[in-house]
């Protein structure tokens, strides 16, 4: 199995949700979309671990970050290996398997993937040492920002590479932050139970939701503004999904049921 078809594979087992827009992806960008989310998503895991500390987490993180900053092209993936499989609590393999997923992406993009993942790794380290202490509506601002905010300045700057596509900045930063606000929402009893509150101090969750809806309209207006392309049909299967969780959300729901979100995605997609 070529390491594309695998990625797809582990990209399946990890978030049903992203691999059908990135699996309908152009040859060349689906590579680096794909490379991008499962880097990504190998640091998250990490963030998110339930087993291991909070200084282990942040070890980790930066240690990740070094090797991604000393990437060339002739690194191994074999010191991905090494750093990542020597612990008391095991990592899933989509975390022990980030140095190939950092080598799936195409030269040319490639190091500016490599470039976010580590800037993320380090933030991410930040937030794990101070216990992801968020006080005020800044604090939940660089948090968003640190760890989708990013993702959707590198999602803009990966269409503009592949066909040229130009896109708002802000905005873009808006669509991560839109989308990791209805995460937070959705996830709220599940961090409470490993001591971790996302909502700055005096919010409600209707604060929260308040939030979500203001960054989640500068995702409407960054994905309207999209021609149509590969970069629309990707953003506008997430989008879709945010907004439908949101409204679930406030209707005591705890998330969109599974056929709820194929069928949404079919019919923005126009595909079954």
């Amino acid at each position: 199995m070529n390491l594309c078809k695998d990625a797809l594979k582990v990209l399946e087992e990890t978030s049903r949700t992203f691999y059908i827009p990135i699996s309908r992806l152009p040859d060349g960008l689906q590579d680096a979309v794909a490379s991008a989310y499962l880097c990504m998503r190998a640091i998250d895991e990490i963030e998110d671990h339930p087993n291991l500390d909070n200084l282990t987490k942040a070890q980790l993180l930066k240690t990740i970050s070094l090797k991604l900053q000393s990437m060339v092209e002739g690194t191994a993936v074999a010191d991905f290996l090494m750093l990542l499989t020597n612990h008391s609590y095991p990592l899933p393999e989509v975390t022990i398997r980030i140095g190939e997923w950092a080598k799936l992406a195409p030269e040319t993009i490639a190091p500016r993937i490599w470039d976010t993942t580590a800037a993320m790794a380090d933030r991410m380290a930040h937030w794990a040492l101070v216990g992801w202490k968020i006080d005020t509506e800044a604090d939940l601002d660089c948090y968003t920002f640190s760890v989708a905010g990013a993702v959707g300045l590198l999602l803009s700057d990966l269409w503009a590479w592949y066909d040229g596509t130009s896109t708002n900045r802000s905005q873009a930063i808006g669509f991560g932050r839109g989308l990791q606000a209805v995460n937070i929402l959705r996830n709220c009893g599940e961090d409470m139970i490993r001591g971790v509150d996302f909502l700055p101090n005096g919010w409600t969750k209707e604060n929260m939701h308040i939030y979500a809806r203001r960054n989640l309209s500068l995702a409407d207006a960054y994905t309207n503004a999209l021609p149509k392309g590969p970069a629309l049909d990707f953003c506008r299967i997430p989008l879709a999904l945010a907004h439908a969780t949101l409204d679930v959300l406030v209707l005591g729901e705890p998330k969109l049921n599974r056929n709820a979100v194929m069928s949404l995605i079919a019919q923005v997609s126009g595909r079954k």
